[in-house]
C-alpha cells in the first residue's frame, strides 16, 4: 500500500538562503520521499516551523512522534534524512484497505491574496489541471485580471489521482497538434517558472496482436510524419529488446508495435504548481477554500442571457466570463447558471504494483485490444484501463476532495488480466496500492469546450474522459484564445459544446448511454464508418420506417438517423442499447445492424462496396433519390434580415426572390464556419416550407450534423450586431429528398405540371410547386454534380411524395442512395464537406472557394479584410486532389509527400467509382514556410504514405471529374471515364 506524509510549512530556510516563496511538492511512496523541484532534496533545514500534520484514515501516514522527532525546531535535518527515517518507520503505520501512491501539499508563505477582488475579467472555477492551465494561458495572452477559485486545494478533485500519461499520436490532426504543444509545454515549464512539473520522457509503446490493429498504428505513424512526431514501427523481436518483460508470442508478426520515444508522464501536482507559478508571476490570482454559491446572470433588451458575476463564501465578484473547470462537478456549476453540462461521472481505477526488477526506464505501454495500459512508476508499474462495465457515480458528492472509492475487483479484473498476459511478471508481483477515483465522460469521448448555448459568457471546460492531464494544455491554449479574442486558432468543432443540439444535451438517456459506450470503446479502433450502438433512434424523420423497409443501414449524426447505404438482405435497423450485456441487460442475440458494422472492422474495401458502387453509378447514369431530411432548416426573417444576410454570408445575397446561393459563413479571421445554401424568399402561404413573414426572408439549409453549430454561429452574430430579425428553426417540421441524375428531369416532369427545362427552371433557383396535391418547395441544386432537384416539404407529405417519386422513376431503374454514396459522389466531383475538406482553420481562397466570396463588390461581410490580405500576401497552403492507380482503399490521414518531403496529409478520402480510382483531398504547403504557388504545386512528384507503403499519386488542382460542369447543366455528351 502507498504511504503519504502531508506536512505544510509556512516558512522554510535552506542553508541560510531565503526560499520561503518556493512551492515544493513532497511525495511519500514505497518508503521513499521524492521532492519537486529535485534540487531541494539535499538542502538542510536551519529552522522549520511545523504548521500542521494531517491524517486521513484512508491513507497511510508516518506517525506523529516520528515527524515531530525529525522536524522539531532547531534540529538541522535534510529531506534526504527525513526520507531515510520515514522508510525505517514503515512498520509503525497502520494500513488501510485503500490507498493512493502519493498526495501533495504546497509549501509556501502566507503572503497570498486574502480577499477576492470585486471584479475580474475572467473567473476560472476549479483548480485542477484544466483550471491551472487556463490561468496560465490567459495570463500569457496578457489578461492579468484573472482569478482561479478552488473550493478545497489545487488538484483536490480528479487531477490529483490522475495516472498522468502523455501520448503524442492520435487519429486526429487537431489532437496531435495540441498534444505536441502540451508535451513541449511540460518540458519547458521548469526553465520558465523554476518549478519542476514532474515531466518524465520515457517514451510510449502501442502493442498490436493482429493485422487490423497494426494497420491502425501505421495510420498513426503516417499522420505523425506530417507533424514531425517521431515514431517507429517495431517487430516483435525489436519490441522485446526494448521491453524485455513483455510477452510477444501473440504479437502480429508483420509489425508488432508502434514506439513513440517522445511520449511520457507528467506529475499532476508538479504540473499544476508550475502552471500557477507562471500565472501568478504575470498577475493571475489563486483563491483556495473558496466555494462558489451562485452564478449571476442578466437578460439584455434583445433577450440574450449573459453572465454578470459569481457569489462565493469569500465574497462576490462581478465578471462577464466564467470558465467551468470543475471536472466531475461541472453539471452542478452549470445548473447554477441554467446551463446543461452533458457528461456522466464514473469510477475509474488503476493499481500500483510492488517493485519489479528491471522495469526502470521502460516506456509506458498500451495493449489496446486488452484495454489496458502499463505506466512506469519508478521501479514499479501502474496498471489501468477501460473495463466494459464501469460503475456510474450517480450521486456526485459536493465535498470529495482527495477522496477515493473502494476498488471493485470484479470490475477491474478485466484490466489486470490483460496486464498479466502482456507483462507476465505482474502475476508474480504484489499490488502495493489501489486508486479508484471519479472521472467525467462524454457522449463522443471528447471534451466539452466553448461558450454555452444557453448563456453568453459561460465557458465549458470539462468532460475530459480521463485525459485531462494530457489534453488540458492544448485545450486551455485554444479556449484562452477563444475567450480573449473571440475564437480559437485551431478547428475546435469536435470539442465545441455547440456540436450538440440542445435536444440531445438535455436527453438523459442519450447522454448516459453514449457516455457508457464511449468509455467502453475508449481503446477501440476508430474505423472510418463505425457507428454507435447507444441511444439510437433518438431523432427520426418522417421517412424513417419507409427507409427501414427499403433495407436501409443507417448512420447516426447528432441523434438523427440518416441513410448510410441500402442492404439487399432486408431490414437491419439499430436496436435498443443493450449495454453490451452488462448491468443485468440481455445482450441482443440477433443484431443485424451490429453485424453490418462489424463487417467493416478493418481497413479493406468493405462487403457493401459493391452496393455503394451501384448507388453511385445509377445516380451518374440514370437517377437516384437521397433522403436528406436530417438537414438543419432555418428561416432568417425580419426588417434587418437583408442586412444580416449580407454581413453573415460571404456570397452575394443581393438576389431576387427565387434565387438559391451556395455560400460560406466566415469568422472574423476569414476561416470557414460553415458552407450552406441560402434561398431568397418572398412571403408565402404560411406552411413550414412556405412561411409568411414581414420584411426580408431567407431559407437556410445546412447538413444536420453541424446544424446546431451553424444555428449558434448565426444567432451569436445577430445578438452581437443587434440585428432586428428572427432565426426560426423548423428542422423537425420538414422533410427533404434529393432526386439526382440524368433522368431526374423526366421523373420530376412525371410528378408535376411545372416546366423543369433549363430556361424555365435554371440551376440555383427554387419554386413552390404542387406534387400529388401537396405544396412543396423544389430547388434545382446538386450535392453530387448531376442534374437534379431537392424537394422540401411538410412532414405529413413526405411518405406520399417519396412513393410518387419511386413510382415515377421505376422505369428508369431509380434507386435509393445513402450518404456513403453521396459522400463518394461529392468528393469525386470536387464538392467540399465541412468538418473535413473545409474547417474553421481554412480560408475560402485556400480551399478553392473564392467564388463564394463577394470580394469584387463593396458590400462588407464578416472576414472580408482577412481574405483581401491573404490575396495580397499569398496563401501558405492549398487544397488539392490526388488519385492513385493501385486498387487499395484510402481513408484520410495519410501523409502526402512531394519530392521526398512531407507536405501535408489527406483530409478526406474515398473511392471514386466513376473514375475507378481511390481518391483523396488534402492541403499541401511549402516546407520552407514560403507562400505556396501554382508552380510549386505543379512541379513536384507526389506520393501517398498508406499503411507504411508509398504509392505514386497524381495531383490535380481541380477534380478531374466533369471539370467543365456540364452534368449539372443537364449536358450529358460524354460517357463516364470507367465506360470509356
Amino acid at each position: 500500500m502507498g504511504k503519504v506524509i502531508k506536512v505544510s510549512w509556512y516558512s522554510v530556510g535552506f542553508d541560510g538562503g531565503d526560499y520561503d516563496d518556493q512551492m515544493i511538492t513532497i511525495r511519500y511512496l514505497r518508503g521513499a520521499i521524492s521532492v519537486t523541484p529535485t534540487r531541494y532534496i539535499a538542502c538542510v533545514f536551519d529552522t522549520v516551523l511545523l504548521q500542521q500534520i494531517e491524517y486521513n484514515i484512508d491513507m497511510l501516514r508516518v506517525g506523529l512522534n516520528t515527524v515531530n522527532r525529525l522536524v522539531r525546531p532547531g534540529r538541522a535535518s535534510s529531506i534526504k534524512q527525513l526520507a531515510r527515517s520515514c522508510s525505517s518507520t514503515t512498520n509503525q503505520t497502520t494500513e488501510a484497505p485503500a490507498a493512493v501512491p502519493y498526495e501533495w501539499e504546497k509549501v509556501k508563505d502566507s503572503k497570498g491574496p486574502v480577499s477576492l477582488p470585486s471584479h475580474a475579467d475572467v473567473v476560472i472555477i476549479g483548480g485542477g489541471a484544466m483550471g491551472c492551465n487556463m490561468l496560465y494561458h490567459l495570463t500569457k495572452l496578457g489578461m492579468t485580471n484573472v482569478i482561479l477559485l478552488e473550493r478545497d486545494e489545487l488538484t483536490s478533485g480528479t487531477s490529483w489521482h490522475s495516472a498522468g500519461l502523455v501520448w503524442n499520436l492520435r487519429t486526429s490532426d487537431v489532437e496531435v497538434d495540441m498534444l505536441v504543444y502540451a508535451r513541449n509545454l511540460m518540458e519547458s515549464l521548469e526553465a520558465e517558472t523554476g518549478i519542476d512539473p514532474g515531466w518524465i520522457n520515457n517514451g510510449g509503446l502501442f502493442v498490436a496482436n493482429n493485422k487490423v490493429r497494426m494497420d491502425d498504428y501505421r495510420r498513426l505513424h503516417s499522420l505523425g510524419k506530417a507533424y514531425g512526431v517521431e515514431s517507429h514501427l517495431l517487430s516483435p523481436e525489436e519490441t522485446k529488446k526494448l521491453y524485455p518483460h513483455m510477452f510477444i508470442d501473440d504479437m502480429f508478426p508483420d509489425g508488432g508495435s508502434l514506439y513513440s520515444p517522445r511520449d511520457g508522464t507528467i506529475d499532476p501536482a508538479g504540473y499544476c504548481m508550475a502552471l500557477t507559478r507562471g500565472a501568478t508571476s504575470r498577475g493571475g490570482k489563486v483563491f483556495t477554500k473558496c466555494i462558489v454559491k451562485g452564478v449571476e446572470t442578466t437578460v439584455n433588451d434583445f433577450g440574450t442571457k449573459m453572465i454578470t458575476g459569481v457569489r462565493t463564501t469569500l465574497g462576490d465578484v462581478t465578471t462577464n466570463a466564467i470558465v467551468n473547470c470543475t471536472g466531475v462537478w461541472a453539471p452542478m456549476l452549470g445548473k447554477m447558471a441554467g446551463v446543461t453540462v452533458p457528461q456522466v461521472a464514473m469510477r475509474h481505477a488503476y493499481v500500483v504494483t510492488e517493485k519489479i526488477e528491471g522495469i526502470q526506464n521502460m516506456p509506458n505501454s498500451r495493449d489496446h485490444d486488452a484495454s489496458v495500459y502499463l505506466k512506469l512508476q519508478g521501479d514499479a508499474l501502474s496498471v489501468g484501463g477501460y473495463e466494459p462495465n464501469p460503475i456510474f457515480w450517480d450521486d456526485v458528492k459536493e465535498d470529495f476532495a482527495f477522496s477515493l472509492f473502494e476498488l471493485d475487483w470484479d470490475v477491474f479484473g478485466h484490466n489486470i488480466m490483460g496486464a498479466m498476459h502482456r507483462v507476465p511478471i505482474i502475476e508474480q508481483t504484489g499490488i502495493k496500492s489501489t486508486v479508484c477515483g471519479p472521472e467525467s465522460f462524454t457522449a463522443d469521448h471528447r471534451p466539452l469546450l466553448g461558450e454555452a448555448t444557453e448563456v453568453r459568457g459561460f465557458y465549458h471546460a470539462s468532460g475530459f474522459n480521463s485525459g485531462g492531464l494530457m489534453f488540458s494544455g492544448g485545450c486551455a491554449r485554444e479556449l484562452s484564445r477563444w475567450i480573449a479574442d473571440g475564437r480559437p486558432n485551431l478547428d475546435m468543432y469536435n470539442y465545441d459544446i455547440r456540436r450538440f443540439t440542445t435536444r440531445l444535451t438535455g436527453n438523459d438517456r442519450w447522454v448516459r448511454e453514449r457516455s457508457h459506450e464511449s468509455y467502453n470503446k475508449n481503446y477501440s479502433i476508430l474505423f472510418p464508418h463505425d457507428q454507435p450502438l447507444a441511444a439510437r433512434n433518438t431523432r427520426t424523420d418522417a421517412l424513417y420506417q419507409t427507409m427501414v423497409d427499403a433495407g436501409c443501414v443507417f448512420e447516426e449524426r447528432q441523434g438523427w438517423e440518416r441513410p448510410g447505404y441500402f442492404n439487399k438482405d432486408g431490414p437491419a435497423p439499430p436496436l435498443e442499447y443493450d449495454y453490451y450485456g452488462y448491468y443485468d441487460n440481455q445482450k441482443h442475440e440477433d443484431n443485424k445492424y451490429f453485424d453490418k458494422l462489424k463487417e467493416e472492422y478493418n481497413f479493406d474495401f468493405p462487403p457493401c462496396h459493391e452496393q455503394i458502387e451501384h448507388e453511385c453509378l445509377t445516380c451518374r447514369e440514370s437517377v437516384a433519390v437521397f433522403n436528406m431530411s436530417y438537414f438543419g432548416k432555418y428561416y432568417l426573417t425580419g426588417p434587418d434580415a437583408q442586412k444580416a444576410a449580407d454581413w453573415i454570408f460571404s456570397n452575394n445575397m443581393q438576389k431576387k426572390a427565387g434565387s438559391t446561393v451556395y455560400t460560406c459563413m466566415l469568422h472574423k479571421y476569414g476561416g470557414i464556419q460553415a458552407d450552406l445554401t441560402v434561398s431568397v424568399l418572398e412571403p408565402g402561404s404560411g406552411g413550414p416550407h412556405d412561411p409568411a413573414f414581414e420584411g426580408s426572408g431567407f431559407y437556410v439549409a445546412v447538413g444536420g450534423g453541424v446544424a446546431q453549430y451553424t444555428y449558434s454561429h448565426i444567432l451569436d452574430i445577430l445578438q452581437d450586431n443587434q440585428f432586428n430579425c428572427q432565426l426560426t428553426d423548423l428542422s423537425d417540421d420538414m422533410g427533404m429528398i434529393s432526386i439526382q441524375g440524368p433522368n431526374s428531369r423526366a421523373v420530376m416532369s412525371a410528378l408535376s405540371d411545372t416546366d423543369f427545362s433549363n430556361e424555365a427552371f435554371p440551376f440555383s433557383t427554387h419554386k413552390v410547386i404542387k406534387i400529388g396535391g401537396h405544396s412543396v418547395r423544389a430547388m434545382r441544386l446538386s450535392f453530387v454534380g448531376e442534374l437534379g432537384w431537392e424537394l422540401h416539404m411538410p412532414n405529413d407529405a413526405c411518405v406520399e411524395i417519396y412513393k410518387a417519386v419511386m413510382a415515377a422513376g421505376e422505369k428508369y431503374g431509380i434507386v435509393n442512395g445513402g450518404y456513403r454514396a453521396l459522400d463518394s459522389l461529392s468528393l469525386e466531383k470536387g464538392y467540399k464537406l465541412w468538418t473535413t475538406d473545409i474547417r474553421t482553420d481554412d480560408l475560402p481562397l485556400e480551399a478553392g472557394l473564392a467564388f463564394t466570396c463577394k470580394l469584387k463588390s463593396e458590400t462588407p461581410f464578416l472576414g472580408r479584410e482577412q481574405l483581401i490580405e491573404q490575396k495580397q500576401k499569398g496563401m501558405k497552403k492549398r487544397l488539392v486532389t490526388f488519385t492513385i492507380d493501385e486498387h487499395v482503399p484510402l481513408h484520410s490521414l495519410e501523409s502526402v509527400w512531394r519530392d521526398g518531403e512531407v507536405v501535408g496529409f489527406l483530409r478526406r478520402a474515398d473511392y471514386a467509382f466513376s473514375l475507378g480510382k481511390s481518391f483523396g483531398v488534402g492541403y499541401i504547403s511549402n516546407p520552407s514556410g514560403e507562400p505556396i504557388t501554382t508552380d510549386f504545386i505543379k512541379s513536384g512528384n507526389y506520393e501517398i504514405d498508406h499503411m507504411g507503403e508509398m504509392y505514386k499519386a497524381k495531383m490535380y488542382l481541380k477534380s478531374p471529374f466533369d471539370p467543365s460542369n456540364k452534368r449539372v447543366k443537364g449536358v450529358y455528351d460524354e460517357a463516364l471515364p470507367i465506360r470509356q
